[in-house]
C-alpha cells in the first residue's frame, strides 16, 4: 500500500506540538518496552531479588500509566505511536 503525502502540510500550532509529543511519545513508549524486555530477561534469569522485582514492577506499572496518561491528554491511541517502518514492520512489537 502505498501513502500519498498530503498535498498541504498542517502548520498550525496545535497540530505541529500534536504531532511532536506523539514522536517523543513514541520514543517513550519504545524505551518502556525495551525495559519492560530486559526487567523480564533478569527475572527470569534469577538476576534480582524479591524486592527488586516488585520495585521494578512498580517502577514499569507506574510508567505505563504516565505513558497512557499522557497519550489520553492528547486524544492518542496506541496504534498511533506504532509507526510503520515499511519493509521492516511497525515500530513497536504487539
Amino acid at each position: 500500500m502505498t501513502r500519498c503525502l498530503p498535498q498541504r502540510i498542517e502548520t498550525d500550532a496545535e497540530s505541529v506540538e500534536r504531532d511532536l509529543f506523539k514522536l517523543v511519545l513514541t520514543i517513550v513508549e519504545l524505551v518502556r518496552q525495551l525495559m519492560e524486555r530486559q526487567a523480564l530477561r533478569r527475572i527470569d534469569a534469577g538476576g534480582l531479588a524479591d524486592d527488586q522485582v516488585e520495585e521494578l514492577g512498580l517502577g514499569l506499572m507506574r510508567l505505563e500509566e504516565a505513558v497512557t496518561s499522557l497519550r489520553e491528554r492528547f486524544d492518542l491511541q496506541p496504534e498511533d505511536l506504532n509507526l510503520d517502518l515499511g519493509p521492516l514492520g511497525p515500530l513497536l512489537g504487539d
